[in-house]
């Protein structure tokens, strides 16, 4: 009867010791996870996208061809607004390469460039100019994220400045004619918006500022008022 007795102590004790034990690994993983959270995390602070790019209000007969293109990258400091951190301000810096294809030619003179529309009758293979940017862009930032989801819904959307620190024009057919083209603007700006859930998210640029200077018009007299539309994806990363 004794050795029963101390079987079922025995038992008992060890029953008790293992859920004790279990209770003790339990608080030791949760207070080791509520350590590894971060309540003052950031998101999204790395782009890089791709774009195709739009001219808009074209002179009479200029047309687009080939596959006009961009890219972008960049990072950003995240700033959280509330306690929750889904809002925040972005403010960062980034690199921009664009290149539009069409069908208007440049010419390089003593007075400066001239421009038109490329005849029918030329022959050519390539015809286009490319910039590459600075920008800044500034945005306002909602999204669903937490401390422990690495896949939420986003809309980030501002504004983007951009100084055009070098471009190229290029003309290719019997000859070659390459120049950087002193008409382009250095400055622009526009509006953008980045819509996306996880990895695959929308993006829209729209230029508020023209891509030549004011008084820059075609051998018909016509304006060049071109802005730029870019329609693509964009990716973040922390």
């Amino acid at each position: 009867m004794k050795v029963r007795l101390y079987i079922v102590l025995i038992t008992f004790g060890l029953y008790s010791w293992n859920i004790y034990s279990q209770e003790e690994i339990t608080a030791d993983t949760t207070v080791l996870q509520e350590e590894k959270r971060d309540d003052k995390y950031k998101e999204d602070q790395v782009y890089i996208g791709a774009t195709y790019n739009i001219l808009l209000n074209r002179p009479s007969d200029v047309k687009q061809n080939n596959l006009s293109r961009g890219i972008q990258l960049g990072v950003v400091k995240d700033m959280p607004l509330n306690k929750r951190r889904n809002i925040a301000l972005g403010i960062g810096i980034g690199y921009a390469y664009n290149v539009h294809f069409h069908n208007l030619q440049f010419f390089e003179g003593e007075g400066g460039s001239g421009y038109r529309v490329i005849p029918d009758s030329v022959d050519y293979k390539r015809n286009k100019v490319d910039t590459h940017l600075i920008e800044m862009p500034i945005e306002f930032r909602w999204r669903t994220s937490t401390a422990d989801s690495y896949k939420f819904w986003r809309v980030y959307t501002g504004i983007k400045l951009g100084y055009v620190f070098a471009n190229r024009y290029k003309f290719i057919a019997d000859n070659k004619t390459r120049f950087t083209n002193d008409d382009i603007s250095r400055f622009q700006a526009g509006l953008h918006l980045s819509v996306g859930y996880n990895t695959w998210n929308f993006y829209a640029y729209y230029g508020l500022g023209k891509l030549f200077k004011g008084d820059t018009e075609t051998d018909t007299g016509e304006s060049l008022d071109m802005s730029s539309l870019k329609i693509g994806i964009i990716f973040y990363a922390l």
